[in-house]
C-alpha cells in the first residue's frame, strides 16, 4: 500500500503543492513592511481550520532555529521543540535556496515513522530578507485525501476495490471453465487420440485461446485495481492487455471462421456467404485494432 501511496502522490504533486502553497500565501502576510512573528501565528490560526489533517505546524527563523513550539494534534509532538536546530532539513534549506513555497518528497517522521510530506514557505519583509519560515507537516495519506479524496481510504475507492476484486474472482472461475472445456476435447474419445477430429481440435483451440484472453485481462484488472500495482506512464504496456484481449478474440473468431469454412464447403456450400460475413467482421476488428494501436504509438 506504501508504493501505491507514493505513486498516487507523484500524479497529484503539482496538485497538492499549489493548493497549499495557494493556502499560506492567501492568509500569511509576505513581503510587507513590520512583518511580526504574532502576525504570522495568528495567520497560522487561520491556515490550520482550513487544513484540519495537519500533523504539526512550526516556525524556524532564518537560520533554521524553530522559534515556536510545535502545534499538533500529536501529543508527543505538541508544545515542544523550541530552540530545535532544524537546518539541515531538506524543507529549510529547499525553501531558502529556491525562495518560494515547497512541497517535500515523503519521509518518515521521527515520532511514528509514517511517511509525512513537508510544506515550507519563506516570509520575507519588503526588503527581500528573509524572516521566517513556515512549515506543516502532513501525513501523505491525509495528503492524498486532501487533494484526491476518492484516491485512497475512501468508501467509494474500497467498494471498488472490493467489486475489482469479486469480478476478478467471477472471471477467473470463467477462464478456468473454458481452458477445462477446451481439455475435455481431447478426452472425448478416451485414450484413443487418434479419433480426435479437426472440428474437435478447432473447438479445442478456440476455448483455450479464449481462457488466455480472459486470464490476461483478469491479471491485469487484479494487479492494478486491487493490487494497486500501477503500470509505468512511459510504457507502452498501458495498453497491452486491451491488445492482446482483443488479439485473442480475433484469433478466436478467425479459427470458427475456417472451421465454417470447410464444414459448410462439405456440407452444405450455399451456406458459404456467412463465413464470408464472418470473415469481413474480422478484418474490420484487425483494422480497428491498427488504428487503435497507431494512435497509441502517437501519444506514446
Amino acid at each position: 500500500m506504501v508504493i501505491k501511496e507514493i505513486q498516487e502522490f507523484n500524479e497529484i504533486r503539482p496538485k497538492a503543492r499549489a493548493y497549499m502553497c495557494y493556502l499560506l500565501s492567501r492568509n500569511i502576510p509576505n513581503k510587507l513592511p513590520s512583518i511580526t512573528l504574532e502576525a504570522v501565528i495568528e495567520a497560522l490560526k487561520k491556515v490550520s481550520e482550513e487544513i484540519r489533517l495537519f500533523n504539526s505546524i512550526y516556525i524556524l527563523d532564518p537560520g533554521g532555529i524553530q522559534v515556536t513550539n510545535t502545534v499538533s494534534v500529536k501529543e508527543d509532538l505538541a508544545k515542544k521543540g523550541a530552540g530545535t536546530n532544524l537546518s539541515n532539513r531538506a524543507y529549510y534549506y529547499r525553501a531558502v535556496k529556491e525562495n518560494r513555497c515547497i512541497l517535500t518528497d515523503p519521509y518518515p517522521s521521527l515520532s511514528d515513522n509514517d511517511l509525512v510530506v513537508t510544506s515550507s514557505y519563506p516570509i520575507y519583509n519588503d526588503k527581500e530578507e528573509l524572516l521566517y519560515i513556515v512549515c506543516i507537516d502532513i501525513a501523505l495519506k491525509n495528503t492524498l485525501q486532501m487533494v484526491h479524496p476518492s484516491s485512497i481510504d475512501s468508501l467509494f475507492g474500497k467498494t471498488s476495490k472490493f467489486a475489482y476484486g469479486a469480478f476478478s474472482l467471477a472471471l477467473s472461475m470463467v477462464a478456468i471453465f473454458l481452458f477445462i472445456s477446451g481439455i475435455s476435447h481431447f478426452f472425448i474419445h478416451g485414450l484413443d487420440f487418434g479419433a480426435i477430429g479437426i472440428k474437435d481440435m478447432f473447438e479445442s483451440t478456440i476455448l483455450l485461446t479464449l481462457s488466455l484472453a480472459i486470464f490476461d485481462l483478469v491479471k491485469a484488472i487484479f494487479e492494478e485495481e486491487v493490487l494497486g500495482n500501477h503500470k509505468r506512464e512511459d510504457s507502452s504496456d498501458i495498453h497491452q492487455t486491451m491488445v492482446r484481449f482483443l488479439g485473442s478474440i480475433i484469433i478466436a473468431l478467425s479459427i470458427e471462421a475456417l472451421m465454417l469454412v470447410f464444414k459448410f464447403a462439405i456440407t452444405d456450400p450455399s451456406k458459404l456467404l456467412y463465413a464470408v460475413y464472418l470473415t469481413i467482421g474480422i478484418s474490420a476488428l484487425l483494422v480497428s485494432l491498427s488504428f487503435y494501436l497507431r494512435s497509441i504509438n502517437r501519444k506514446l
